[in-house]
């Protein structure tokens, strides 16, 4: 089991593990229609917030394959909630994280998904040990996709139509970056 030294610190960002008085942040993200838009979820009701909140409460620690961390983002300046961000131990064989992200829109375009990502990186490639790290996205989604890229990840696919999501079919990016490549990627930042 690993559980990071709360709160994680980037720059400009706190990143602390969710707590159960967190239902209007992850309402002001996970309720509306423009935050939802690539996700797999629609927006959700109260029923559906509060249990995912309750998921992400538990979201501290890795324990094991499969698990991972569900980490808000607050400014230090202000206490603003600005976004969450994930992190997934996909295997622990080939040693494989995933990295996913989401914004309050009116935070959007500032550099914080960046922020709160990138340090998300540091933690699995310096402590967890891992040897890539990927980030798959709906292919519509520029702005998810621009981050990815700046954080020095590359693109490796395009998966056409390759899921039914919403009514539609939609296709799937595919960043990754190795460990290897992580030194290189951090210094860019």
């Amino acid at each position: 089991m690993l559980e990071p030294d709360y709160p994680l610190r980037t720059p400009r960002l706190d990143l602390r593990p969710y707590e159960s008085s967190d239902l209007d942040h992850l309402r002001a993200m996970y309720a509306r229609e423009d935050v939802n838009r690539y996700l797999y979820t629609e927006p959700m009701g109260e029923d559906e917030l509060l249990a995912s909140l309750e998921k992400k409460v538990g979201r501290r620690a890795w324990t094991g394959e499969g698990t991972g961390l569900n980490l808000l983002g607050v400014q230090r300046e202000t206490g603003d909630v600005v976004g969450d961000v994930a992190f997934w131990l996909v295997s622990e064989e080939h040693r494989t994280g995933e990295v996913g992200f989401v914004l309050k829109p009116e935070f959007t375009g500032r550099g914080y998904a960046t922020e709160m990502a990138a340090e998300m990186l540091r933690v699995g490639f310096d402590e967890l040990g891992l040897h890539r790290v990927v980030g798959r996205l709906d292919a519509r989604n520029a702005g998810s996709a621009a981050v990815l890229e700046r954080l020095g990840m590359r693109r490796e696919a395009l998966l056409v139509d390759n899921e039914w999501v919403k009514g539609e079919w939609t296709s799937e990016l595919a960043y990754a970056l190795l460990a290897d490549e992580w030194d290189d990627a951090r210094h860019d930042l």
